[in-house]
This record gives C-alpha cells, sequence and structure tokens, in this order.
C-alpha cells in the first residue's frame, strides 16, 4: 500500500497536537490546493464523508539481483482482509463523522442539518451512490487492489466528487461521471446557500508493507496496523463564492495496535515450487546462462479482531480529521 512505512511520532499543526499519530515519509502533512473556499467562514455544511476500507491488494516490488542472479525477479504479496462486517464498517464510518462534526463546532463553525441540505433544490439530483460501494483502486504502480466506502448513517446518499477515488478499470468509467456532475451539484448548493459545502474521503489500509529501495533477501515483511492512506485521503470545499479548496493527506497516519492478526496464506506446494524455481535459477546463472528471475510470491490473511478493530479505524479517522480540522482553521 502506498506509503505504509510510518514512524510513530506526536504532530503538531497549527497549535494542533496528535498524540499516538504515526506519519510516514519527509514531505508536508497535507498539500492544500485553493485557499478561498472557507476564508470567512462561520458556518458549513457536510455533504459527503466517505470511509473506505481495502479488503484485498496486490503488491509487487521491482526486479532485483540477488544471490547469482537466483533470487531476482518479481516479488508480490497478494493480502487479504478477513472479519470485518458491513455493521463493523458503518459503526467506524458514523462514529468518524460524529467526531468530524463535533469538531468543527468545536472550532466555532456551525453544521447545517442534513435534512435540510439534502431537501434543497440544488441537491435533488446529487448523482450519489449506494453504500456501501465497492470500488477496484488503482494503488502504487504494480499495484492495486479493491475497496468498500461506506457512508454515515446521518446522510442520505453517497456521494464523491472528482478525485475522491482512483479507479481500476473500465467499471470506474461510470462512477467518474456521476462524480463530476456530483461536484457541479455541490458548488450550486454552496453559492445557493452560502455556505462552503465539505467533501471528505479516507481510505483505511490495513497493514504496514516494506516498499521497493527496502527489499531484503528473505522477501516482503507485512505487519498488521491501521492507517489512512496518503493521497486517497483528502477533503474538498466548495466555497459560496464559486472558489474550491482540496486538502489532500501527504502522509500516512498511522495506529499501531491489538487489531489484527496476520497469517501467511502461501500453500506449502506454491513455496515449494517457486523454491525449485529459484535454485533452477542460480545453477542456470552459474553456468552463465544468465538469471532466470522468477521472484516470490506471498499471499497473507489478516484477521480483523472484532471490536479492536473498529476501535483503531476510528482512532485513525479521528487523527485525520484534526489534521483537516487544523487546516480549516488556518483558511478560514
Amino acid at each position: 500500500m502506498k506509503s505504509r512505512n510510518s514512524i510513530a511520532f506526536a504532530f503538531a499543526l497549527s497549535a494542533l497536537t496528535l498524540p499516538g499519530a504515526a506519519y510516514a515519509g519527509d514531505s508536508a502533512p497535507v498539500k492544500v490546493s485553493g485557499k478561498e473556499a472557507v476564508k470567512g467562514a462561520t458556518g458549513v455544511a457536510v455533504a459527503a464523508f466517505n470511509v473506505g476500507f481495502i479488503f484485498e491488494s496486490t503488491d509487487q516490488t521491482k526486479a532485483t539481483g540477488g544471490l547469482m542472479g537466483a533470487f531476482g525477479g518479481t516479488t508480490k504479496a497478494k493480502s487479504s482482509l478477513v472479519g470485518v462486517t458491513p455493521e463493523m464498517m458503518q459503526k467506524i464510518a458514523d462514529a468518524a463523522y460524529a467526531d468530524f462534526t463535533a469538531k468543527l463546532a468545536a472550532a466555532g463553525l456551525s453544521v447545517k442539518d442534513a435534512a435540510a441540505v439534502f431537501a434543497a433544490p440544488e441537491m435533488a439530483k446529487p448523482h450519489g451512490q449506494t453504500s456501501p460501494l465497492d470500488i477496484s483502486i488503482a494503488l502504487e504502480k504494480n499495484s492495486k487492489g479493491k475497496a468498500t466506502y461506506v457512508k454515515p448513517s446521518a446522510l442520505p446518499t453517497l456521494i464523491m466528487v472528482a478525485g475522491d477515488f482512483q479507479g481500476s478499470g473500465f467499471s470506474s468509467m461510470g462512477l467518474a461521471m456521476d462524480a463530476g456532475q456530483a461536484g457541479s451539484a455541490l458548488s450550486q448548493y454552496a453559492k445557493a446557500a452560502g455556505v462552503p459545502v465539505i467533501d471528505v474521503t479516507y481510505l483505511i489500509d490495513f497493514s504496514d508493507q516494506k516498499r521497493p529501495g527496502a527489499f531484503s533477501f528473505g522477501g516482503l515483511e507485512v505487519n498488521a496496523n491501521l492507517s489512512v492512506v496518503p493521497g486517497y485521503s483528502r477533503m474538498t470545499v466548495f466555497g459560496p463564492n464559486g472558489k474550491t479548496t482540496t486538502v489532500t493527506l501527504n502522509q500516512s497516519v498511522s495506529v499501531d495496535g491489538d487489531f489484527i492478526d496476520k497469517h501467511d496464506a502461501s500453500s506449502g506446494t506454491a513455496k515449494t515450487t517457486q523454491a525449485a524455481a529459484n535454485v533452477a535459477g542460480g545453477v542456470a546463472a552459474a553456468m552463465g546462462f544468465g538469471g532466470m528471475r522468477f521472484g516470490k510470491t506471498r499471499k497473507f490473511e489478516f484477521d480483523a479482531k472484532p471490536g479492536n478493530y473498529e476501535e483503531g479505524a476510528a482512532k485513525a479517522a479521528g487523527l485525520a480529521n484534526d489534521v483537516l480540522i487544523g487546516q480549516i482553521n488556518a483558511l478560514k
């Protein structure tokens, strides 16, 4: 997954401390595009708040050299998350949304009632989706996954705007068209109501994996944690002045804890076949025929622990909320 190598430290943003959060990478915590949508705001509307959960991913490293060329090739890690029910996802989405709106109010911003927002003429056709929404997503280069997005119970439909997801394949084309029209509806409502309209999307990852460059002879190491994925988690604000502000997480927000059990689900046959192929590659290399780059494939299964998983995911989303609220405070 993207930027999974997280290091834990306390981060301050606009005098806001985020205890227990982990941020990966050396870049700024967020990327802000446009700064005028929330300027002078005293109230806001939250029209979309989506929490996505990665349930399946296939990650692929670069080819490497290795001993006699035998252990090069491409290494893949196929990971899947099991044990997360629709009820668990709904609980997390509801908790994250309640936390976000409460923090908006604490920041001095009145939050318009959701029912009133969606009763407005401009929101008659918001081009929403049915929750939960399954999407095949593109992750890093040569990595892909499957994610399920859930809206909070307080919102009548799941709305995504352009940039909220990075779809993989033709199945996402219709969703992309709806996203463009949804953005137009939210913009029109913001102008009519005279308040900024907020759209939030988080993508929650379930594993921490070594990326290319940190590859070692033993293969890919996959560690269980929960994180809000950078690049795929963002806030879009449509201003009543016609301006748009986008705040994208640039670093992962990660929470460590006893949330998941990890198992190597690779079959014994697959391991034996790969081992034999690697030995054959080594012999060929030694005889001057060049390295036969078979690589390795490993399958990992992550079992979510009921209760613990929901608590950890909600905490990660709550910490991400702090980052977004901090940016709203700085921009208004």
